[in-house]
C-alpha cells in the first residue's frame, strides 16, 4: 500500500512541477506535512544532497524521499511518479508545439508558466530553506530573544555564497563543496 500512495503523491509532484526541480519543493513539503514520511528538516537535507549529486534535482528528491519512505523499491517507485508525467507532457507536447509555436495563447501561457515557477520556487526557498536554515526557531523559543531567532553563521554563509555567485560565477559545486566545508567546521566549531 506504501508504494501505490509513493506512486501517487509523486506523480502528483512531477505532473504539477512546472519550472525545474525545485519548483517541486511545494509538493515535497506538502508530502512531508501530510504524510509525515519526513520532516521538513529531513527535506532541507535531501535539498542539500540532490544539489550535490549528478541529475535533476527533482528527481533526485524523489528518489531520496522514496528510499527515507520505502527502501529501494520505495526510490524506484517514487522516481517513476515523479518521471511518468513529464513524459506523458513532454510527447503530448512536442507533437504539437511546432505546429503552434508563434500563437500567442501559447506564448502567453509559457509566459505565466514561467512566472508561476519563480514564484513556486521563491516560496520553497522562504518556507523550506529559508526557515531550516537561516532561522532557529527551537531557540527563539526557548530564549524568547529575537537574536536567537537569525541564524548568523547561516545568514552569513548564504549572503557570502550570493556574493561569490554574483561576483565570479563559480561552478556551483565550488559553491557547494566551499559551503560543505564551512558548515562542517562551524559544527566541529560547536556553532
Amino acid at each position: 500500500m506504501i508504494y501505490l500512495r509513493l506512486l501517487f503523491e509523486f506523480f502528483k509532484a512531477g505532473l504539477f512541477t512546472v519550472g525545474g526541480g525545485l519548483a517541486a519543493l511545494p509538493f515535497l513539503e506538502d508530502i512531508a506535512v501530510k504524510t509525515g514520511w519526513f520532516s521538513v528538516e529531513q527535506l532541507t537535507d535531501m535539498i542539500a544532497i540532490s544539489e550535490s549529486t549528478p541529475g535533476p534535482i527533482g528527481i533526485n528528491m524523489a528518489t531520496y524521499a522514496g528510499f527515507t519512505t520505502g527502501g529501494i523499491f520505495g526510490s524506484i517507485v517514487a522516481t517513476l511518479g515523479f518521471m511518468i508525467p513529464s513524459v506523458i507532457i513532454i510527447t503530448i507536447v512536442s507533437k504539437f508545439i511546432q505546429k503552434f509555436n508563434e500563437n500567442k495563447i501559447v506564448k502567453g501561457a509559457f509566459y505565466g508558466l514561467r512566472a508561476a515557477s519563480v514564484a513556486l520556487i521563491s516560496t520553497a526557498a522562504v518556507n523550506a530553506i529559508g526557515e531550516s536554515v537561516l532561522f532557529d526557531l527551537a531557540k527563539y523559543q526557548s530564549t524568547g530573544s529575537f537574536l536567537d531567532l537569525i541564524s548568523i553563521p547561516g545568514l552569513i554563509l548564504a549572503v557570502v555564497a550570493f556574493i561569490v555567485l554574483k561576483k565570479w560565477n563559480p561552478h556551483p559545486i565550488f559553491i557547494l563543496a566551499g559551503s560543505a566545508v564551512v558548515g562542517i567546521v562551524l559544527k566541529f566549531a560547536g556553532v
